[in-house]
């Protein structure tokens, strides 16, 4: 009888002992993948990811490997979205994964990032190359692990999809490309979230990362209390520079109406290389990335599953 005793009370620190050393695991796979990813992606090789060129070419076809090992499906005939920008073509990766609840499939979240830069900027050392560690290949590289969450877990009742933008440099070209498409299709677009620059950490004692456009809508308010923790904030520099106007966002905004926001942990403090040939990945803190990737998918799946359209902008 003492050993069924023994055995009871041991059974919580054992499933504790596992969780923890499952979580562990799981931590350690997506440190490895999300270090593969911006290692490629921000690497000399791919000379900056401007639109029109080969590197450019070679992120793309990454993405689409990376989207087709895991899982998750073209929206399009092929992932890619193509248009042209004069003598250019330049081409959105687009993921899709369908809703599960026969209702709530109609409704389109969608995420995005843009995996385009500049090429290339300012010699310092004799390096041309802008590789673009933290604009924006965390934001594309974030998106691409949410990909696969999703694909992996089978929750989403809304039909989520994972955009990837080129020729945003241009003029955020890509997403108003896209944007424009899906409107003229006149897919159900609940709410658009495009993550930007999210590689470097905030200062201790400030909220994780910001939205733009925060008083547009209810979006940080209601993706912090899915999280059950305050993840989201405001920044004064975001509206000073109008940097809901400046990102991937706005097109959607534009054109369909609903709450479309970007969100970032860069605040103009806290990273100097910004269309310089230092962002580069060494200067990533890769813990912090894991850290938001993970501490947003509760968000994320909130407001995905959400019985209702809960965020709104306001009046």
């Amino acid at each position: 009888m003492k050993n069924i005793y023994y055995l009871f009370f041991l059974l919580p620190i054992l499933n504790s002992g596992a969780q923890e050393v499952q979580k562990q695991s799981e931590q350690s796979i997506l440190k490895e993948s999300v270090e593969k990813s911006m290692n490629y992606l921000a690497s000399d090789a791919l000379e900056g990811r401007k639109t029109g060129t080969e590197g450019l070419e070679k992120a793309a076809v990454y993405i689409e490997t990376f989207f087709k090992s895991n899982n998750i499906k073209p929206f399009f005939e092929t992932y890619r979205d193509s248009f042209n920008i004069q003598d250019l073509v330049g081409y959105n990766i687009v993921g899709y994964i369908e809703g599960h609840d026969p209702k709530l499939k109609n409704e389109f979240v969608v995420l995005g990032g843009h995996y385009d830069h500049i090429g290339s900027a300012k010699e310092v050392n004799g390096d041309t190359v802008a590789n673009g560690a933290n604009d924006d290949a965390s934001g594309t590289v974030a998106v691409m692990e949410w990909a696969k969450h999703f694909a992996k877990a089978k929750s989403n009742k809304r039909s989520i999809l994972f955009t990837l933008y080129d020729a945003e440099e241009m003029g955020l070209k890509g997403s108003e490309h896209l944007a424009k498409r899906l409107k003229e299709m006149k897919i159900d677009l609940y709410t658009m979230i495009n993550f930007e620059m999210i590689g470097v950490p905030r200062a201790e004692g400030e909220i994780m990362a910001y939205v733009t456009g925060y008083k547009e809508s209810n979006m940080a308010e209601k993706l912090n209390s899915y999280a059950k923790e305050e993840l989201i904030g405001f920044l004064a520099q975001a509206k000073a520079y109008g940097l809901f106007k400046r990102s991937d966002n706005y097109p959607f905004y534009k054109a369909f109406k609903v709450p479309a926001q970007a969100i970032s942990t860069f605040d103009f403090t806290n990273f100097e290389y910004y269309h310089h040939v230092d962002d580069e990945v060494e200067f990533m803190d890769f813990q912090h990335m894991i850290n938001f990737i993970n501490k947003m998918i509760p968000a994320l799946e909130g407001m995905i599953n959400a019985p209702t359209k809960e965020i709104k902008l306001h009046e």
